[in-house]
């Protein structure tokens, strides 16, 4: 893409629009539609997203309103998102996992008086909010009653009107790039959810920035997983291919992910840690039911990746023999089993949203899939990005093109440039507590090399104070006890206390299997196995491993084991699926009291 006409892309809009006259005929979506492959070119989409738009202005939808958008990933999320762009609005995306009271905190606070759900059930969560009952409602799919609008039905009625096309896209054309285009609310982790204005100049740079750091044009191919109100997700697997015409196949959730990433021919996935453990917990356990020959001949495989990704980093390369060696391996091994976890046409992967595993990423190395971490905010998209050609596993690399880095005297990270929000909507205190002379205080702890590549050590919010004085990030040991297979998730504890107490939620299925294994009795359900003396001294055996290698006061001296897992819909779990440390506290206190009143 020609980057001089790129910097007179201004909107999200004018930024499709550019795209459809460059690559009209190209696909843009790719879904599954009643277990049928479909597609839309951009010049189809273009066809929809005016008709939409005429729709929603004939509805009094105007430059400045907000629009909500309550559904999981969709053709119609990004319509309806394009459509709300052409008119100058904002849209307020909201996670589809969220209880009506959440819901309605998000309309109420941003405003919205329109709002596109995905079904009847999210749309019963709009009309269950009473105040909120005027707000207009444009389904998505299945049945709808009473005044709720059908999203076909508003495009099958919308008609055609040129004339109506030209005055709104002129309208349009005065829109600023610092008009604020989005509210994206933060995942609630530290309190309420604030509603983080983007413009359209921050939710454009990235995909601008990327373009400079690695290679991407209109044949990639971008498997969208993440929802789109991640604003990871938004910047780099919705507006980035947006931007230089790629193709973006919308995944299914979940269950459909594995054959996904087998079957769609991806060339870019962007995704959260979690995920990528979860490959690489998938492709050992498939290795471990080997016959004992080919279990060793793949284990070996594995290990002579892994000499070879750190012979890359190192600088010096792998050496002939380790050449050879790893492209035997290569043709034995590792290409049947990146085949089997990204596909044939998987370029690299991207890792956000929190701190990648160095075993997964160093996995990943090892089949011969690069895999890149990152580090953004809701409030500053992306901040810094490791490069294909200078990937360091356990940075999350260098400042984006445009944007700066410095560590404060207290070891916090603070950033500026393009992508910074304008502010947190209705919130001016919260601003100026988080947004100093343009720079952005972001609440985690880091450094830098020499060589500019950021660490993420912690956040500051979390640094736990133990009683003798001593600070403890918690978020490094949980994610090293989350390494052992039957440590599902694990939240440290300890302010003023003599030492660290976890909350552990087990790995129930295969706790299980092991304590079968070891001749113990089938338990009735969870409650009872916390209960059992041999799974804690199981899961305590396991942290004492994982600590080896820490102070005696990053140890953790008590546990609890919790008979189910956090969730969202307990308000444990951020939308994200981030741990809401205050909420768990309260939740938890007896436990907590117990193993800290000491």
């Amino acid at each position: 893409m020609d980057k001089t006409d790129d910097r007179d892309v201004t909107t999200v809009y004018r930024a499709f629009r550019r795209t459809v006259s460059l690559h009209s005929d190209r696909p843009a979506l790719r879904f599954k539609r009643n277990r049928a492959e479909a597609r839309i070119t951009y010049g189809q989409m273009a066809e929809q997203v005016a008709a939409l738009r005429r729709a929603m202005h004939a509805m009094g939808v105007a430059r400045g309103d907000r629009v909500a958008i309550l559904a999981y990933n969709r053709p119609e999320w990004i319509i309806a998102d394009l459509a709300i762009q052409g008119l100058g609005a904002i849209d307020v995306p909201i996670y589809h996992t969220l209880p009506a009271s959440q819901v309605g905190h998000y309309l109420k606070d941003s405003g919205a008086r329109f709002v596109f759900t995905e079904d009847e059930r999210q749309s019963e969560k709009v009309r269950s909010l009473g105040d909120a009952a005027s707000i207009k409602i444009c389904q998505f799919s299945g049945p709808v009653s009473g005044d709720i609008s059908s999203f076909d039905t508003i495009l099958e009625n919308a008609g055609s009107d040129t004339d109506l096309d030209s005055r709104l896209d002129a309208e349009e054309g005065t829109v600023s790039p610092d008009a604020v285009a989005t509210f994206i609310y933060t995942s609630g982790t530290t309190g309420s959810p604030k509603g983080a204005m983007l413009s359209h100049r921050a939710l454009l740079h990235t995909g601008r920035a990327a373009q400079e750091i690695v290679t991407v044009d209109e044949r990639d191919v971008f498997l969208s997983f993440l929802p789109l109100c991640h604003v990871v997700e938004r910047v780099g697997g919705y507006y980035l291919p947006l931007q230089i015409g790629a193709e973006i196949v919308i995944s299914q959730g979940p269950i459909a992910l594995a054959a996904e990433l087998a079957e769609a021919d991806a060339t870019i996935f962007i995704c959260v840690p979690r995920v990528f453990d979860l490959m690489r917990e998938r492709a050992l356990e498939a290795i471990a039911q080997l016959p004992p020959l080919r279990r060793r001949i793949a284990n070996l495989a594995l290990t002579i990746g892994r000499r070879r990704a750190s012979a890359n980093e190192a600088g010096g390369g792998p050496g002939m023999a380790l050449s050879c060696a790893y492209a035997l391996a290569g043709r034995l091994v590792l290409r049947t089993v990146r085949r089997r976890l990204t596909g044939r046409c998987m370029r690299f992967l991207v890792s956000g949203g929190a701190p990648l595993h160095r075993d997964t990423g160093y996995f990943m190395a090892s089949i011969g899939t690069t895999i890149l971490e990152g580090y953004g905010l809701t409030e500053f998209p992306v901040i810094s990005l490791n490069r294909p050609n200078d990937n360091r596993i356990g940075t999350v690399g260098t400042a984006l093109p445009g944007v700066e880095i410095r560590i404060s005297e207290n070891g916090e990270i603070q950033a500026r440039g393009p992508s910074l929000m304008m502010g947190y909507h209705n919130r001016p205190e919260d601003t100026a507590a988080i947004i100093e002379d343009g720079w952005l205080k972001s609440g985690d702890v880091g450094s830098l090399d020499a060589d500019g590549r950021l660490r993420i050590t912690d956040r500051i919010k979390d640094i736990i104070v133990l009683g003798s004085g001593k600070n403890v990030a918690p978020q490094p040991i949980e994610a090293l006890l989350r390494r052992s297979p039957f440590i599902s998730e694990a939240v440290l504890f300890g302010d003023g206390s003599v030492g660290l107490v976890g909350l552990i939620v087990p790995d129930f299925d295969r706790l299980k299997a092991h304590l079968r294994s070891r001749g113990h009795p089938d338990c009735a359900g969870n409650e009872e196995l916390v209960g059992q003396p041999a799974a804690v001294k199981v899961i305590k055996d396991e942290i004492a491993a994982a600590s080896a290698e820490l102070a005696d006061y990053e140890r953790v001296k008590d546990i609890r084991l919790l008979p189910r897992p956090f969730t969202i819909e307990t308000g444990e779990l951020t939308p994200t699926m981030k741990t809401r440390r205050r909420i768990i506290a309260e939740r938890y206190a007896a436990q907590l009291n117990a193993m800290t009143r000491r």
